[in-house]
């Protein structure tokens, strides 16, 4: 088949692109070459390793704290981060085992970690350095709009906090109610039942997008979470997971990621909710990586610098600035020892705004959620009380607050009834209340706890008055 001139060159045409499509990809050449980094790579080699670190020289004169370095041997390309630089030298702190190091190793300057969430990582799992952990396709990227900078809102730029919302579970919207915006911290020893109650607030079908950061996580329960306990909620869910056999700067970055995506979905106008399990094993990581660059303990093994990057990540969380979104905050707190006083804990509860205490007896008695009310409190409870169920918690705590001061002596059989008029009300009705707030996962959510709670003793006293 052969064709004429004129029509040779009406295919000419259409083959050929058109002006605006050549200036476009002469645009992405342009800025593939523009940089320099593109164009030469900067680096340095490998000249000490240890089982947590390894040292590079020639990096220190362009690096900065937080790049994030790529090293070059026989076990492949792997990266890490500079988390200390001296005249000389600099130390890097690799994502993998620093054991795959070697003396002389290429390693090369990549930047600061860049995250670049987009609306299609919600129902997905990924790893602290956002790759797909979840068997599913790759992700898809946003704008790159979260290189390196931390976006905390100026305090006096933030909304105020004053919109509370129902959690489902009960004895959390009585005692403790929270509100949009608020950082609340879940308090608890190991096996108590804090991921249980985590779970249990992150089905809550008040928020646009929840965030899910597992840090330190036992690798067999991580699945069982999400499917099982999130279950439907996973469809809105983003879950950032560093399990407690990776590294400790996988585990140190998790958080951060975490929030990251959840300052994406604030500034898209989303009313984010954040559970974090747990800022303990944070701090742990934190604590590793600060004693291998040398720097002392001053709080039980704790270096100073945990102390700083605690309310640096949690401040983030909030408020956001007017016409966006809030980012609301459940951290978990492993306490070490059941010590509620030690160093982590002492210092996340000054930051947040409330704690909850799960206590060990209360779960050994089979009462859960575990949650301790006189010991718990959220300082923005007043922002979601009415003026009535005010005087009705004051009233609930007095009461739970004597019957438990007076078990000993009821235990003994010191107690006669009739003598003290408010100690017999509490004792006929503090059980009730307890047997009221029990819950389990499963359970259907509670949507006016104040209610259900005033029908259970109702019909609990009536029934006891009948007989």
């Amino acid at each position: 088949m052969s064709l004429d001139q004129p029509s040779l060159r009406a295919l000419e045409r259409q083959l050929q692109p058109a002006p605006e499509d050549r200036l476009a990809a002469l645009e992405r050449v342009w800025r593939r070459f523009a940089d320099a980094e593109a164009l030469l790579k900067r680096g340095g080699r490998v000249i000490e390793v240890t089982p947590t670190h390894y040292k590079v020289h020639g990096l220190s004169g362009f690096a900065r704290l937080g790049d994030i370095v790529e090293q070059r041997g026989n076990a492949g390309a792997r990266r890490g981060e500079i988390v200390k630089i001296g005249r000389d030298e600099a130390v890097v702190a690799p994502f993998e085992r620093s054991a795959d190091s070697g003396i002389g190793d290429a390693v090369f300057r990549r930047g600061p970690l860049v995250v670049a969430p987009h609306a299609s990582w919600r129902g997905r799992t990924i790893d602290a350095l956002t790759r797909a952990i979840d068997g599913g396709p790759p992700l898809a990227r946003g704008d790159d709009t979260t290189r390196g900078a931390q976006t905390t809102p100026g305090a006096m730029a933030r909304q105020r906090v004053g919109t509370a919302f129902m959690t489902g579970v009960k004895v959390i919207d009585i005692f403790t109610p929270l509100c949009f915006g608020q950082r609340l911290g879940i308090f608890a020893g190991s096996g108590v039942g804090k991921s249980t109650l985590l779970a249990m607030l992150a089905g809550a079908d008040a928020f646009d997008t929840v965030v899910v950061a597992l840090v330190g996580e036992r690798g067999r329960e991580v699945r069982e979470f999400l499917e099982d306990t999130i279950g439907d909620s996973m469809a809105k869910t983003v879950a950032v997971v560093a399990t407690s056999d990776e590294s400790a700067m996988m585990r140190r970055r998790a958080p951060d990621t975490a929030m990251r995506i959840a300052e994406h979905f604030r500034d898209q106008g989303h009313r984010v909710l954040l559970v974090l399990d747990s800022i303990t094993r944070f701090a742990h990581a934190l604590r590793e990586v600060a004693t291998g660059t040398g720097e002392p303990p001053v709080a039980r093994g704790y270096p100073a610098s945990v102390f700083t990057e605690l309310p640096k990540l949690l401040e983030r969380a909030g408020p956001g600035t007017e016409g966006k979104g809030s980012i609301t905050a459940i951290i978990s707190v492993l306490v070490d020892g059941d010590d509620h006083n030690d160093p982590v804990a002492d210092c996340v509860r000054g930051i947040l705004d409330g704690h909850v205490v799960l206590d060990r007896t209360i779960a050994e008695q089979g009462r859960y959620p575990p949650v301790n009310p006189l010991s718990s409190i959220s300082r923005l409870a007043g922002k979601a009380w009415s003026v009535e169920q005010r005087a009705l918690v004051t009233r609930l705590k007095s009461m739970i607050s004597r019957f438990e001061d007076t078990r000993d002596i009821r235990l003994l059989g010191a107690y006669q009834g009739g003598v003290d008029a408010e100690l017999d009300i509490a004792v006929r009705q503090v059980p009730l209340i307890y047997e009221a707030l029990t819950q389990a996962p499963k359970d259907r959510p509670s949507a006016d706890p104040f209610s259900d709670l005033a029908r259970h003793l109702k019909s609990k006293l009536n029934a006891d008055a009948g007989d």
